[in-house]
């Protein structure tokens, strides 16, 4: 394939085109498959967060991770308000409530981590599977070595209605 070919872009000859190309495609779908559960792909990840780190106060879970504090309060309470987590007092800190995932929590958390088990799958079907480990440890390579917190979506990294900037230089 090259330029001159008539059936592809020269974009695809381009890394940061076709990583977008497939961010925004498996994004797309993982937003879909995740429809029926009545979670987005933000809340998933909270979720996901929280299986980890139970019973931490949502400060805790915001420093750990550098989500935007504004972010991490408006998820728990759409998880909250839909019986995923609770917030309980903090045994040692008064000024503070502990986030909690409830039984409804972790069976969404397993529907949804089959879904993206079956989403990652499929992104990789046309790859031998000896050629999906490497494919992974470059890519995760790729995202430290441009500042971003491994497991994080840098949408979750902002304040809501602000511009997110990427890189080494912006974190």
């Amino acid at each position: 394939m090259t330029d001159a070919d008539p059936e592809y872009s020269p974009l695809f000859e381009s890394a940061a085109f076709l990583l977008g190309q497939l961010g925004s495609h498996s994004a797309y779908r993982f937003d879909a498959l995740l429809a029926p559960l009545g979670i987005r792909p933000p809340q998933y990840g909270t979720l996901r967060l929280l299986e980890a780190n139970d019973g931490r106060t949502q400060q805790q879970l915001c420093d750990a991770l550098g989500i935007h504090r504004n972010v991490m309060v408006s998820l728990i309470d759409d998880l909250e308000k839909r019986g995923l987590v609770e917030r309980r007092k903090h045994p040692v800190d008064r000024r503070a409530h502990a986030v909690h995932l409830l039984p409804a929590g972790r069976e969404a958390i397993a529907r949804a981590a089959a879904i993206a088990d079956g989403l990652n799958a499929e992104l990789l079907a046309a790859l031998d599977p000896e050629d999906r480990p490497r494919l992974l440890a470059l890519l995760q390579r790729t995202a430290i070595g441009n500042g971003l917190t491994p497991g994080v979506h840098p949408g979750l990294t902002v304040a809501p209605g602000t511009v997110p900037m990427y890189g080494p230089d912006h974190t």
